[in-house]
């Protein structure tokens, strides 16, 4: 969904913020890696906390798809299956929020700190696309 990119500096401190449903999500430290060839790669990198977070979600989603698919093939009323396609939109719009939420608050803050304002018109980008 988004690509995270900096450039090697000192990484920012981890913090802890609440999620849309209140749960405390652990934050990104930085965004960067180095590559096997020495370039910098564009890499988020997640608490385990948050990546299990984010996991479990998609799983949900997926889980939802599929029973979305199993309506499809029962014939079920169109606009149950629609009010399902509602839910499962939902609920990846939530995955998004957070991924977003972490990014702003780790990728985006420390670009522009190093400099990097280019970062804000790529986030206007991701916005657009995440607002569609």
């Amino acid at each position: 969904m988004m690509d995270h990119q900096s450039h090697p500096k000192e990484p920012l401190e981890p913090s802890v913020t609440p999620s849309d449903d209140n749960e405390p999500v652990q934050q990104a430290a930085a965004c960067h890696a180095e590559g096997s060839n020495g370039k910098r790669v564009r890499k988020s990198h997640h608490s385990q906390e948050m990546k299990s977070n984010l996991i479990s979600r998609l799983n949900r989603v997926e889980g939802q798809i599929r029973g979305i698919k199993g309506l499809i093939e029962k014939d079920t009323y169109c606009d149950d299956v629609l009010t399902q396609i509602a839910a499962a939109q939902s609920a990846l719009n939530s995955v998004g929020k957070l991924l977003l939420e972490g990014h702003m608050k780790s990728c985006i803050v420390e670009r522009i700190q190093a400099g990097e304002h280019e970062v804000v018109d790529e986030l206007l980008v991701t916005v657009r696309k995440l607002m569609k």
